[in-house]
């Protein structure tokens, strides 16, 4: 997950449509409201921040999720290119510096040399793929947007299949049901657990064995099944 933080809402689209063309997800922001309490409800992979915001600094805006989040790498992106924005910028630990006028095939480039170098490059939403577990198979294709369960299609609502390809996208790790509601369902300030729990339980049903996703008592779920394709 990329965060767009700018404040032009043509510049915004721009850097959205690219970064969406090459795979990543992406949630935007207009200003610096907002931005701190989602990240720690659906921590980024990296944040893309403007400078001048219409309600608050890019630069302290940086600050204050480098303290809340020091492994979120960010980089800015600004109109303002003198030598001492630059370098206070590259102080506050931003990964890389984009002076506008910029080039957006050059920043998602850059996107993506910062994911490789911060181990986050395999994050990228999931296009197709097959899982295993105890001689069954589920086969999801985002493009098509699609979920095969030993060749028997599966429908799913827009929220369960999120949260399906979300806990697909990592098999084996445990995940919370407050990550889940950040990442998969958006509740950035409220949202109930048990919603999370009833969408779970849901998923179970129409994928015929509870057992794909395991219940972890007290924390969240984890997917079981194993991987037998590669991401996007």
């Amino acid at each position: 997950m990329i965060y767009v933080i700018e404040d032009n809402p043509q510049i915004r689209e721009v850097v959205v449509e690219y970064l969406k063309i090459k795979d990543h997800e992406v949630l935007e922001f207009n200003g610096a409201k907002g931005v701190v309490e989602a990240a720690l409800h659906r921590p980024p992979d990296l944040c893309i921040l403007d400078v001048l915001l219409p309600d608050g600094n890019g630069f302290a805006l940086a600050k204050q999720l480098r303290e809340k989040l020091p492994e979120v790498p960010f980089i800015f992106l600004t109109a303002k290119d003198s030598e001492s924005d630059r370098i206070l910028g590259l102080e506050l630990g931003a990964e890389d510096y984009v002076v506008k006028p910029f080039s957006p095939r050059e920043l998602v480039l850059r996107v993506e040399a910062v994911l490789r170098r911060t181990g986050k490059a395999g994050t990228k939403r999931i296009r197709e793929g097959l899982w295993e577990w105890e001689g069954s198979f589920i086969q999801i294709d985002e493009q098509a947007h699609t979920v095969d369960v030993d060749g028997r299609k599966v429908k799913l609502t827009g929220a369960e299949w999120k949260i399906l390809t979300y806990l697909a996208s990592q098999p084996g790790v445990v995940v919370s049901r407050e990550r889940i509601l950040g990442e998969c369902l958006e509740y950035h300030y409220t949202g109930s657990e048990r919603t999370v729990d009833t969408h779970v339980k849901n998923i179970r049903c129409k994928l015929g064995k509870e057992g794909w996703i395991e219940t972890v008592r007290g924390f969240g779920y984890r997917f079981q099944g194993k991987r037998r394709a590669e991401t996007g």
